[in-house]
């Protein structure tokens, strides 16, 4: 198999590339842009943008590698979607391997193996089928309905306790998702087979990646809850398939543009102690939130803190290609548009570390103070935390400053 590697937002040596695999590229990495290289024919440099990880097209392998390393990736993909527990973090400490897909592999396998050391966890499931014996709680209607008086077969309706149960199948699409693509491993190949072997009694589920079912943790279940946050990141950034003609393409992606926002926003909400209905993303603002009246031009900002129906702070997480350059001014008058749109003194940018430096703009003849600052993604899970801290006062201090002065209007 032919191998590219490439460096988040950096540009290839020239490569070759067949018209599908090119046309493939396109559509499946909407953020990477392909140059044709001068005098000559089939030859492309590619520029990646904020899209990170590994993707196959038939006999093509593209590596794109974060600039940030693969354990501080995977580990704030996990925090994000709340799959790291305070007293279990060492447990992300991930081994780096050579691709993204491996890491997680070896990842994924070392916690199955924890979660299933008491054995497979089983659950009650309950069945509705017709069979030649009586099992369960016959279904009368259905039987009447359905048999129109014929005693046989019969309606029933019963629970078996098993272990084909919603957790098992998240692990076992999460192994066998990793498994299809061409690990460079062999010990994470081993590994994943080692899992899928003992799951062989679970089916098989092909879940959407944008509804993942939740699964809800108790004393009897919580030593499967690392297992389960990792599975539930691989699938929904890996149940990805397309196909152009002949040639198929699957892989693992993640958009750092909007991990970098969920991430803050959750660790925000932590540190702050608040709700997703206080400390509001982009995904669910009160109706009618917009710059002009009447609901015109919607507004959609990253982060806002609601008290009831009154915003007391706002500000947007951008991660973005802005390093050695200025704050885009688009990002400035955007951050003001909302501060103006929800009657606030100011606002916050919140930049990732080496993407811009910390500065203040005092808006003339409207009396507002946009803040930019950054948050320093390297090192440990801990140590983003610990800045996020920091970050989390900043935030607390301009909530506190726009309570003020709405209350004292």
């Amino acid at each position: 198999m032919r191998q590219l590697e490439l460096q988040e937002y950096g540009k290839s040596q020239p490569y070759r590339l067949s018209v599908q695999e090119r046309d493939t590229l396109r559509e499946v990495l909407r953020s990477l842009t392909i140059e044709p290289e001068p005098g000559e024919r089939d030859a492309y440099r590619l520029r990646s943008g904020s899209t990170v990880g590994a993707l196959e097209i038939g006999g093509l392998s593209v590596l794109i590698r974060p600039k940030i390393g693969i354990p501080q990736l995977l580990s704030l993909a996990c925090y994000a979607m709340g799959a790291v527990d305070s007293q279990e973090r060492r447990w992300f400490d991930f081994e780096e391997q050579p691709a993204l897909p491996d890491t997680l592999a070896v990842a994924l396998a070392a916690a199955a193996r924890r979660a299933f050391a008491r054995g497979l966890l089983h659950g009650y499931l309950t069945y509705e089928e017709a069979l030649p014996t009586v099992r369960g709680r016959i279904r009368f209607d259905d039987q009447l309905r359905r048999r129109f008086g014929l005693p046989l077969p019969v309606e029933v309706r019963y629970d078996e306790f098993t272990d084909d149960i919603l957790a098992n199948r998240l692990v076992k699409a999460a192994v066998v998702s990793l498994g299809n693509m061409r690990l460079r491993s062999e010990t994470a190949r081993q590994d994943l087979g080692r899992i899928v072997g003992l799951l062989d009694n679970v089916t098989l589920v092909e879940f959407p990646p944008n509804k993942l079912p939740q699964v809800s943790f108790d004393r009897l279940n919580k030593h499967y809850r690392h297992v389960i946050g990792l599975s539930r990141l691989i699938l929904r950034h890996s149940a990805f398939q397309s196909s152009r003609g002949t040639v198929r393409a699957a892989g693992f992606l993640i958009d750092m543009n909007t991990l970098f926002q969920e991430f803050v926003t959750q660790a925000l909400r932590d540190e702050l102690g608040v709700t997703d209905r206080e400390l509001r993303s982009d995904e669910n603002l009160p109706r009618g939130t917009s710059l002009a009246l009447h609901g015109r031009l919607p507004i959609e900002p990253d982060l806002s803190w609601w008290d009831g129906g009154v915003c007391t702070f706002v500000g947007d997480a951008k991660y973005k290609n802005v390093s050695g350059e200025s704050v885009p001014s688009a990002d400035l008058y955007q951050l003001l548009a909302y501060a103006t749109a929800l009657d606030l003194p100011g606002g916050l940018l919140v930049y990732a570390q080496g993407e811009a430096d910390r500065a203040e703009y005092e808006v003339r003849h409207a009396g507002k103070r946009l803040e930019v600052t950054a948050l320093d993604l390297g090192g440990t899970l801990d140590d983003v935390l610990a800045s996020v801290r920091r970050l989390a006062q900043r935030v607390r201090e301009l909530r506190n400053q726009a309570h003020g002065l709405k209350r004292a209007a």
